[in-house]
């Protein structure tokens, strides 16, 4: 691998943690709001809760396959 795949890897990994850690304070918030419960969430608010945790895991699974990737190459 050159250096600026590398390079490219690395930014796009920054990029996904940014965009997970985003993520994830807002899903604390949505949570936070009802109590720390999703079960006290309406039904709205529960959908999107479902929907921003699907994302997440998402973008954990992303970050999980570049790790492998960096550190099997370095």
């Amino acid at each position: 691998m050159s250096d600026s795949d590398l390079q490219q890897q690395v930014r796009l990994y920054n990029e996904l943690v940014l965009r997970y850690e985003e993520l994830d304070h807002e899903i604390d918030r949505l949570i936070m709001l009802h109590g720390g419960k999703s079960d006290r969430m309406s039904a709205d608010d529960h959908t999107r809760y479902r929907q921003m945790a699907r994302e997440r895991d998402e973008l954990q699974n992303e970050m999980r396959g570049l790790e492998q990737m960096l550190f099997n190459n370095e």
